[in-house]
């Protein structure tokens, strides 16, 4: 199967299979001189292209030169592969051409390839490897020596967990894809790159397991990572929208996580990863509702515990969406709901209150979110602090002033709180966008506008689709065996068959039967 990369020619872009790099685009030249002038003419004598010429042979005739960029390639490997050339190069001539003796004699080890076209050298180059140029040679030797600096394997800081794992991706893509075969030693488990963006060329590469993906999802993300034109890809931001299925609605249908473990086990699942270089994200496709409120305790913990957590995760969810609506709706419209004893003490806290209930709960859910967003951008020394004290001594001084009632500020923060349990933080952030939606529904129409919001909310959530997998895939449609592991996870042992639609060849994921303790005859 052919994997496609853009290639740019003659003004016009044009998808190039892998298979044909070493189509000539323009002949290299023969004469080093003429060709090292080309080079330092196309990178317009930039500092960083480090040019080192040298001389090969007993008579030092034969004219060769190194070329890479000084930062992405690793010194060390350039300096011990220099002196290999220089002191192990025959001094009497040889029968095959320089490049091939090289290749074959000299350089046995790491990644050696022959290029025929300046745009691969030039882009080999930029991607930190070292061209050796020989004079008279017809082609180009790429040695791969790349070797910036990157950032160590940390744990994510957005993806705690209270056991497991404790690595996290990094900005280089080769310790990405590392960690996951790391996790995943299977011949089965293919992975496959090309390069995106006209002109940071940034590597993207997918991730799946043969024999348990989908074919037909494989080919999906294929044909829409074939399809995007632009300049540029800066992070794995850039791709999830370029290849989500709906672009204006609220929910996500594209999952990204900085951990190799959660990439891991939905690659078992039959999804496919989505790998960009120069971002921690890694892209997950495609992906249903459930996904966004399982976290890996909920698998390294026992079952009773991790399916707890799972439901009250799912709980908070609601309470997060639609907490402050339910509150004005029933103190503006529906007062008969309210127990008698609690109704007047709402009815003290309110008198004296300048606004009704909704612009009451406007004014805090906005200046909650200022602070919340002001913690997340002022330095983490001091953003929590604020963030936390910003909201007791504005709540505090709210109330004093009579701006806003006692419980309005409780119903604020218990939602605050509640929006906080969500994992996937894309879901977190339409749970507070819904929750605008819905605050002006109930402060219209009461309960009945609330409902009919959600109703609405319910019908989009149905009509979306995940790279063709319904976004309620074993909700709806109704999977009993997908039930396993959408609101509870059940043990083990019972969840012996993967998502039916994720995964349609094979199915089997394990046949452990349940513990027992020995009988008589064992």
């Amino acid at each position: 199967m052919k994997f496609w990369k853009k290639k740019k020619m003659m003004g016009t872009n044009e998808k190039v299979p892998f298979e044909n790099k070493n189509e000539h685009l323009y002949n290299l030249p023969t004469d080093i001189n003429q060709y090292l002038h080309e080079l330092n003419k196309e990178f317009g004598n930039s500092a960083d292209i480090v040019i080192r010429r040298f001389e090969l042979g007993s008579d030092k005739q034969i004219s060769a030169a190194l070329v890479y960029t000084d930062g992405l390639a690793n010194n060390k490997e350039i300096s011990d592969f220099f002196k290999v050339l220089l002191k192990d190069f025959p001094q009497k001539n040889i029968t095959v051409s320089i490049n091939k003796y090289i290749q074959d004699h000299l350089l046995i080890f790491g990644d050696v390839k022959e290029v025929h076209s300046k745009t691969e050298v030039y882009n080999e180059i930029l991607r930190g490897s070292v061209a050796i140029i020989i004079a008279e040679e017809s082609t180009t030797l790429i040695v791969g020596t790349k070797g910036w600096e990157s950032r160590a394997i940390a744990e994510p800081e957005n993806e705690m967990t209270i056991r497991g794992p404790r690595e996290g991706f990094n900005e280089n893509i080769r310790t990405n894809t590392a960690l996951v075969r790391r996790k995943i030693p299977s011949t089965k488990l293919r992975y496959e790159q090309k390069y995106i963006g006209t002109l940071t060329e940034t590597a993207v590469g997918i991730m799946y397991i043969k024999g348990i993906v989908n074919p037909k999802i494989v080919e999906e993300v294929k044909r829409r990572l074939n399809r995007i034109e632009i300049d540029s890809i800066l992070e794995s931001g850039y791709i999830e929208e370029l290849i989500q299925d709906s672009t204006f609605s609220l929910f996500p249908t594209v999952y990204n996580t900085e951990r190799p473990d959660k990439v891991a086990s939905e690659l078992l699942q039959g999804k496919v990863a989505i790998f960009v270089d120069g971002t921690p994200f890694v892209l997950i496709v495609p992906v249903s509702i459930a996904m966004y409120f399982q976290a890996g305790d909920d698998y390294y913990l026992r079952f009773p515990i991790g399916s707890f957590l799972r439901i009250l995760r799912i709980a908070t969810f609601f309470i997060a969406t639609t907490l402050p609506s339910f509150y004005v709706a029933v103190t503006t419209y529906h007062r008969e709901l309210i127990p008698t004893t609690l109704l007047v003490r709402l009815a003290a806290q309110r008198e004296g209150i300048p606004f009704p209930a909704i612009i009451e709960a406007f004014l805090m859910e906005i200046t909650f979110e200022i602070l919340r967003e002001a913690g997340l951008r002022m330095p983490k020394s001091i953003g929590q602090a604020v963030s936390i004290v910003g909201a007791l001594v504005l709540g505090t001084a709210a109330v004093d002033a009579g701006i806003v009632s006692a419980a309005m500020v409780i119903i604020v923060a218990m939602t605050a709180i509640s929006n906080f349990t969500t994992p996937g933080y894309d879901m977190a952030i339409a749970s507070r966008i819904i929750r605008f939606i819905l605050l002006v529904l109930a402060g219209t129409l009461g309960l009945f506008g609330m409902l009919f919001g959600l109703i609405l909310f319910v019908i989009h959530l149905s009509s979306l689709r995940s790279f063709g997998i319904p976004y309620l895939a074993g909700i709806a449609p109704m999977n009993l065996s997908d039930q396993k592991d959408i609101f509870v996870r059940v043990p083990w042992f019972w969840m012996k068959r993967r998502p039916y639609l994720f995964s349609q060849k094979d199915q089997v994921r394990e046949e452990s039967t349940s513990p027992h303790p020995p009988k008589k005859n064992e």
